[in-house]
């Protein structure tokens, strides 16, 4: 493991869902390594209350300006509480590391302050890279902001490339390996009839319901190919010819990358999410606790298969939006966001999630998303598009 540097300060946003409750975990497991002094949450305020009696950050913040004065009536004495729009971005100065587990748009402003501040962002909200790609591309080249990403295939990639020449040029291909979802091996005429249920019950994962929906019709998984051009592009050259998809549904190889001459490098281990939370806090060192640890005798089998594109349309949406570039991803972004809502309430079927995301596409232009209010309106206009879209549907 290597020495470990002086204690690290750790911002947790988004710190009462799935990935914000597993940073914590890993906290916990080393505290003479790591501390969190801030947290903050979207509206959860009496588990971010909670959160801060335990822990005693210094700061919390609530996006829901209503629960403030609710907050502070149950967080410890003396500590700072903040709320309303601002807030979870505010957090980014607090903390040597700011973990953003802020779930879709609304992760935006976060992944900005973070790299603004010149802080290290261990990024697990997609959307946001994905979203508004250009700022964020600017925003980190700002002296000492860095990202490492906590998603498991971006996190194996970042894992795999340290092997790879320093200047990144050996680079042949990143494959991103897809767990398949609850609907592997299933045809388009088979996932007609499939339930909200069905669609929740991920065989490897678990995950929050928008990110698992989304890992049933591979839009995650066209969401990561985004992200890894925008990540591992600037510096070893990833285009969407170098960024293939394979099912593997044991999920135990995260990511691999092929270089020039032939060799892949593959990360391996259990499905964890503590592992890559573990590794964007302590890089370049590493964790002394061993999360995700393969047991070889046990492991029998590791299988690999193409995705089926008809069946699973979202991912050849996702390959086309970034081909697009401009705000054709944030449309992209905020059209599934609208379509997996209406799913999860009812209002559609499973199958009509890329039909609504494609039609509402089809009805808005693309443009170059220079500044956060430009981003902000393409991401309105997908949503309002996919919104009519929905309405049409019903009618």
């Amino acid at each position: 493991m290597g020495q470990p540097g002086p204690m690290r300060t750790v911002a947790v946003v988004g710190a009462t869902g799935s990935i914000g409750s597993q940073t914590i975990e890993v906290v916990k497991a080393e505290p003479d390594r790591y501390r969190v002094t801030a947290l903050g949450a979207n509206r959860s305020v009496d588990a971010l209350a909670a959160l801060a009696r335990e822990l005693r950050p210094a700061v919390v913040a609530i996006a829901e300006g209503s629960l403030e004065a609710e907050l502070k009536s149950g967080v410890p004495a003396g500590t700072e509480v903040r709320s309303g729009p601002g807030a979870l971005a505010s957090l980014a100065a607090e903390a040597d590391v700011v973990v953003n587990g802020v779930v879709g748009f609304a992760g935006l402003p976060v992944t900005l302050a973070a790299l603004e501040a010149g802080r290290r962002l261990a990024l697990a909200n997609k959307e946001s890279l994905i979203a508004a790609g250009p700022l964020v591309q600017r925003a980190r080249r700002t002296p000492g902001a860095e990202i490492v990403p906590v998603d498991s295939e971006h996190c194996a990639v970042h894992q795999c490339l340290r092997s790879g020449a320093a200047d990144g040029t050996d680079v042949a291909e990143v494959v991103l390996t897809a767990s398949g979802g609850p609907f592997r091996g299933r045809s388009a005429d088979d996932l007609v009839g499939v339930t909200v249920d069905d669609a929740l019950a991920h065989p490897t994962w678990s995950m929050g319901p928008k990110i698992t929906v989304d890992s049933s019709t591979l839009m995650n998984k066209g969401l990561e190919v985004i992200e890894a051009v925008e990540l591992f592009g600037p510096g070893y050259g990833v285009g969407y010819d170098q960024v293939r998809v394979v099912v593997h549904p044991q999920s135990v190889v995260h990511s691999m990358v092929t270089f020039s001459d032939g060799a892949t490098v593959a990360q391996l281990s259990m499905p964890d999410m503590r592992l890559p939370i573990g590794y964007a806090l302590a890089y370049p060192d590493r964790l002394a606790t061993p999360f995700g640890a393969v047991d070889w005798a046990s492991l029998r089998r590791l299988d690999f298969e193409p995705p089926d594109l008809g069946a699973f349309r979202c991912l050849a949406l996702a390959y086309a939006a970034g081909r697009q570039g401009g705000t054709r991803p944030a449309q992209l972004s905020g059209a599934n966001e609208v379509a997996v809502e209406a799913f999860l309430a009812g209002r559609i079927r499973w199958v009509d999630i890329p039909a609504v995301v494609e039609a509402a596409l089809d009805r808005i232009e693309g443009t170059n998303p220079d500044t956060v209010d430009v981003v902000l309106e393409s991401d309105r206009q997908a949503r309002a598009a996919a919104a009519r879209v929905i309405e049409e549907l019903e009618r």
